[in-house]
């Protein structure tokens, strides 16, 4: 006797972490994939296409600040991944009204819909820049667990937009998951990076102007400053695992590797030597990037599911500007 499939939906489907766990996850067996974007940010292209062209895939290009978007989905869904957001620093400088409309009234759509049975549990991803105006009022240790208090500092900032949105979206949904009984787990990724992540992030901005157009002397922004990067592969394993782990259930998770932290000096050396180009390296201030240093401490996660990075930056970068070469048509 057949079952019916699991069905899960992941928003923001066609983005970068969200493609990869929706290409993960529609090879799994007796499952359902709806995929909704609105592509603003996601990209149909060759490998998106190819993604939504299986039998158990349904693409919806669909606005999540409709009202009336989700419950056209019907309900049942064993499994939610909410990664539609406005995100991105020019956006976040530039628009920070959209972030914080878009970011609120999608995550409240979502619980309203959620509530009324359309889903039985939620994975929010939140963010390391949670953590970015702690120090004002408190020692922010590195690396940094997951309790230390979250604080937004001044409104006025556009950057406060994004981590407040994101601060705001885990209490919309550590209270109404409560209120409604639905199981929930929330992350907070720590500079994630991999094939398709766009081009608005530090490692494709650097290969960009150091190995397509042969920048010398290659500006390096924030070239001492230290972040600890994780291999997207390594961060859907811990996705998957941090809602998946009943007894992790209304816990919250760094994710990361704290194993590499590395200057982004020393990120745009191995990039030169992997890109195979010679340039002198430039430091300059980057404007509106004033942490120094960004570390997760991933125990809890290391206790909870048993995570631990399987891809150190070497490989990583490898795979990740493989593809980027390919983007860009740079001979390999």
């Amino acid at each position: 006797m057949s079952t019916a499939p699991r069905k899960i939906l992941i928003t923001g489907g066609l983005g970068f972490i969200g493609f990869h766990l929706a290409r993960r996850v529609s090879q799994e067996p007796a499952t359902e994939l709806v995929l909704v974007d609105n592509l603003a940010r996601g990209r149909l292209d060759a490998e998106a296409k190819a993604l939504v062209a299986r039998e158990n895939v349904t693409f919806v290009q669909a606005d999540l600040t409709d009202p009336g978007c989700l419950p056209a989905l019907g309900g049942g869904f064993a499994e939610v991944y909410h990664f539609a957001a406005v995100i991105g620093v020019a956006n976040v400088l530039e628009r920070p009204e959209a972030v914080l409309r878009v970011n609120a009234l999608s995550v409240l759509y979502l619980l309203d819909w959620m509530g009324g049975g359309g889903g039985e549990r939620l994975l929010f991803p939140s963010t390391s820049e949670a953590y970015a105006w702690t120090r004002t009022f408190h020692a922010l240790p590195v690396p940094t667990p997951e309790d230390v208090p979250l604080a937004i500092t001044d409104v006025g900032n556009p950057r406060a937009s994004y981590a407040g949105s994101k601060i705001f979206g885990e209490l919309a949904v550590t209270h109404a998951c409560r209120h409604h009984g639905i199981g929930f787990a929330i992350v907070r990724y720590h500079n994630v990076y991999g094939p398709r992540m766009g081009t608005a992030h530090v490692i494709p901005q650097l290969y960009e102007r150091a190995v397509v157009e042969r920048k010398d002397p290659l500006v390096v922004y924030s070239i001492d400053h230290r972040r600890a990067f994780c291999f997207v592969d390594d961060a859907v394993d811990a996705t998957l695992a941090a809602l998946r782990d009943p007894a992790g259930d209304g816990q919250t998770f760094n994710i990361g590797n704290d194993r590499e932290e590395t200057a982004i000096g020393d990120l745009a050396r191995m990039i030169l030597a992997l890109g195979g180009v010679e340039a002198e390296l430039v430091g300059r201030p980057a404007p509106n990037d004033p942490i120094t240093r960004r570390c997760p401490d991933i125990g809890r996660a290391r206790r909870q599911f048993g995570f631990e990075p399987a891809v150190a930056l070497e490989p990583g970068l490898r795979r990740t500007l493989d593809w980027y070469a390919d983007f860009y048509g740079v001979p390999r």
